[in-house]
């Protein structure tokens, strides 16, 4: 009897999970199969630009071997265990788990924590609801999307005429992150009180065991000491499946074991909080505000500062990555004269050097945009949280408040950029010896995607101002500029498609000749669009939710 009083407390705790399930695939029904399809979609492009570079074994071997070699190269992609197709593209892969486990830990915290944050989740308890329903439902439909999101790419590469076995292994490697990364964001969800705090515990994780597979990946290309490093992180556990080559499923279910444990673990970390606490006492603040948060924009700086020195910190070190890459981009060329056209078609016409970097500020550039979306969506943040009125209720006008946060979202990339170009232009100008001619060309040709970066910052406002519920759509705009700039020359579609995306109309630099006209043309589209969002904000009803 005990024990079927047991089982029937734990179902109860479960009760409506199926119906919660449902709601967030409802809530999510444009970011989900936007993300699903997108990160399934990318790897696709690699094998038919691999297969054009590379079409026999030869050429394959041979940049197998320099890649394979190259630290910066398994720095970024992790490691290269084969020469064949297969292998190639899942290696040039090798990122995308770190970008997937990094959305999972998004989406469970934005139904978790988030829900508690704007109190919907003590509204939803309200009903016949079970205590753990809320994780459960994240947990299984973030799992379900990542599961959804292996098939989806394992068709295509099917699609492309590549081993069935391997294609499932491929998707699984990406599943996998997944599914690890939903059960960190679980656990984070229950030690604060916050969802940004609970966020910056769990993205802070996905970094550590990044770096961890970075030293240890590093360390076993000359037999040293760390290898063993690989092994304390869960995106080396997923690398370590070799699609297309060994094909192994044990890493999988080392994956699903560490899953298995944590879902658990976030669930007897909830049963022992209160609903809209965390497990961490949260700091208490002083008994009376600061002088320095008298103005909007003071406040929105100690709402931003946290995000800013995030997103800054993290472009420097990946313009250190990417500038250190830029030294092997000629040994990993070499003769193929297909892979040296790929390279001048990226941008710049002065020399293949130029034409990597100018891609790689492109790459920033569209990382820059998810930056400026995120911080303009802080102000949506912040009147669903109902945080506004208070502060409208005083003397602060509506368009001194948006105005603050639209400055973050402007101001904040452009501090982000600068970051990023000047680091990737030290670390190659150390390693050419001309730091005084590479530090300034890097760091404009990374101030040039402003413009780009400032059309999506102002379609979020747009959206917020006009469609508040909508604010989130901002998202799919960024999402198709990093689309046609990852696969549209690929598979070949037309300019006027291509011309879409702002990021098209750039100057490439550095190589290219400046050209001034469309930058301007740009600006002024940016600001079109965030008068006509200013204006919809000042007039519609505050707060929408």
């Amino acid at each position: 009897m005990s024990g079927l009083a047991s089982e029937s407390r734990s179902l109860g705790t479960l009760a409506g999970t199926g119906k919660l399930v449902r709601l967030i695939l409802r809530r999510d029904r444009v970011l989900m199969p936007l993300w699903v399809v997108l990160l399934g979609v990318v790897p696709l492009s690699y094998v038919a630009t691999i297969d054009e570079l590379f079409p026999d074994a030869a050429g394959r071997a041979g940049y197998a071997t320099t890649s394979a070699h190259n630290a910066g190269f398994v720095a970024l992609y992790g490691p290269l265990f084969g020469s064949s197709l297969g292998e190639l593209v899942a290696w040039r892969a090798g990122f995308l788990p770190v970008v997937v486990g990094l959305v999972s830990i998004l989406t469970v915290i934005r139904h978790t924590r988030t829900e508690e944050d704007t109190g919907r989740r003590e509204l939803l308890g309200s009903a016949v609801l079970g205590r753990h329903a809320p994780l459960a439902a994240a947990l299984v439909a973030t799992c379900a999307a990542n599961l959804v999101l292996a098939l989806v790419l394992a068709g295509g590469m099917v699609g492309q005429d590549l081993p069935g076995a391997g294609s499932l292994a491929f998707g699984l490697e990406l599943a996998a992150s997944g599914w690890i990364f939903a059960g960190v964001g679980a656990v984070a969800a229950q030690l604060t009180s916050a969802a940004g705090s609970a966020r910056g515990i769990a993205v802070t994780t996905l970094g550590v065991a990044y770096v961890l597979r970075v030293v240890g990946d590093i360390s076993g290309m000359s037999d040293g000491p760390l290898t063993w490093l690989t092994w304390l992180s869960p995106i080396g556990w997923a690398q370590r499946i070799r699609p297309y080559g060994d094909d192994a499923m044990w890493p999988v279910l080392l994956v699903v074991v560490g899953s298995v444990l944590l879902a658990p673990a976030a669930v007897a970390l909830s049963a022992r909080r209160d609903v809209g606490a965390g497990l961490l006492p949260p700091r208490p603040g002083p008994a009376e505000g600061s002088a320095a948060l008298r103005s909007p924009l003071a406040l929105a700086w100690r709402l931003h500062r946290g995000l800013l020195a995030g997103w800054v910190g993290g472009f420097a070190a990946l313009g250190v990555v990417l500038g250190y890459l830029a030294e092997g981009v000629g040994d990993l060329v070499g003769d193929n004269q297909e892979l040296r056209d790929v390279f001048l078609r990226m941008g710049g016409a002065t020399g293949l050097m130029n034409s990597y970097l100018a891609g790689i500020l492109g790459i920033l550039g569209i990382i820059a945009g998810a930056y400026a979306i995120q911080a303009m969506l802080r102000a949506r943040a912040e009147e669903v949280g109902g945080r506004v009125e208070p502060v409208l209720g005083t003397a602060v006008g509506r368009l001194h408040w948006v105005g603050s946060h639209l400055a973050f979202s402007l101001l904040g990339p452009a501090a982000a950029l600068a970051a990023g170009g000047a680091a990737a232009g030290l670390t190659h100008g150390l390693n050419t010896r001309d730091v005084g001619a590479e530090l300034p060309s890097l760091l404009g040709g990374a101030l040039v995607q402003l413009p780009a970066v400032w059309v999506l910052a102002t379609v979020a406002v747009l959206l917020f101002g006009l469609l508040p519920r909508y604010a989130a759509v901002a998202w799919a705009a960024l999402a198709m500029c990093l689309l046609l700039s990852l696969v549209g020359s690929a598979v070949g579609l037309d300019q006027w498609m291509l011309d879409i995306s702002p990021f098209t109309h750039l100057p490439k630099l550095p190589g290219a000749a400046m050209a001034a006209t469309p930058l301007v043309w740009l600006v002024g589209v940016s600001v079109v669009l965030a008068a006509v969002g200013l204006a919809g904000f000042r007039r519609r009803d505050v707060p929408v939710t």
